[in-house]
């Protein structure tokens, strides 16, 4: 299955213009390269911290940025000395350059990150305006003796 139709969940929805747009980016997620790994862990309610493989790169190597609810971690190494002066008899650390991106439900803010032994945790909190979260609604009733509509006067 190479695509997906969403307009069934259009006919109960409100709202999900970018529901197709989502799938689209994660699938080509999916496919696309698997450097530096990664973990996203649930540490609460509206709390997640998301840990990625960093081996060899300096704080000043990495750059977080966020924009239209995507996450974007790109780290570059700084030129080190020439291949032909260092012989390796097995390289397995990889050091070159990446660029990962997660998209970010509504409302989700990095708070913070850091690097400890070679990995980098950036620390994410879902915070809802008081405006967006759910409120209740006073129902009264109308007084028996106030007309319908206001300005209406009965005949005596």
């Amino acid at each position: 299955m190479t695509t997906f139709d969403p307009t069934p969940l259009f006919r109960s929805a409100i709202g999900f213009d970018r529901l197709s747009r989502l799938v689209d980016s994660a699938r080509a997620a999916s496919e696309g390269p698997s450097y530096p790994p990664y973990n996203i862990e649930r540490t609460g309610d509206d709390s997640y911290v998301l840990t990625m493989a960093v081996a060899g790169f300096a704080p000043e190597d990495l750059e977080i940025t966020t924009q239209d609810n995507v996450l974007t971690v790109s780290g570059k190494t700084a030129p080190q000395a020439p291949e032909q002066e260092r012989r390796f008899l097995h390289r397995g650390i990889a050091g070159r350059a990446f660029e990962r991106r997660f998209v970010l439900a509504d409302h989700i803010q990095v708070q913070g990150a850091d690097l400890t032994n070679g990995l980098l945790h950036v620390s994410l909190k879902r915070e809802v305006p008081e405006a967006l979260k759910p409120r209740r609604i006073a129902i009264g009733s109308a007084p028996a003796s106030r007309p319908a509509i206001e300005g209406d006067k009965l005949a005596a």
